[in-house]
């Protein structure tokens, strides 16, 4: 397998949909993998998503927010149709998607869970989301990032 090709990167490439993919050094010493990814690509950080895994009523649902975000745990559960949300153990996340955490990545997963995609991405052209490992995004357009994972757009970041 090359460097730059993931599970998430096959996906996109099997649905034939246009994406790009940016590759940087990691630096295991930075604080946050997003912001990392924002730095390094010289991205602005709003399109720039990162991908958490919350628990909803004990369903795992994908949701991805803006790097400089925080997940809104009560509009997550809302949007999934659930009571409450709260954050998926790392390990519960890096089982459910066969990635593991700064590198998970809503596209490509080893169990297709239901996607959540703050409707701030709705607003470019192409965001980034990780590609499958640290150091690796993928560009694309905010709606084939929805198509690809089956996901709705939802009001689920707060600043």
């Amino acid at each position: 397998m090359a460097a730059r090709e993931t599970q998430a990167t096959r996906a996109a490439k099997a649905a034939g949909i246009a994406f790009r993919v940016h590759e940087y050094v990691h630096d295991p010493a930075h604080e946050s993998y997003g912001l990392e990814a924002a730095e390094a690509l010289g991205q602005d950080p709003a399109r720039v998503f990162k991908t958490l895994v919350a628990s909803a009523d004990g369903k795992l649902v994908v949701c991805c927010v803006p790097v400089t975000a925080q997940l809104d745990l009560k509009a997550a559960a809302a949007a999934a149709g659930a009571r409450r949300a709260e954050m998926a153990g790392v390990r519960e996340a890096e089982r459910a998607t066969g990635y593991v955490a700064g590198g998970i990545s809503p596209l490509g997963q080893k169990r297709r869970l239901p996607t959540l995609v703050d409707e701030s991405a709705l607003a470019f052209e192409t965001v980034y989301v990780s590609a499958g490992r640290r150091g690796l995004e993928i560009e694309l357009p905010p709606g084939d990032l929805l198509r690809l994972t089956g996901g709705a757009a939802a009001a689920v970041a707060r600043t």
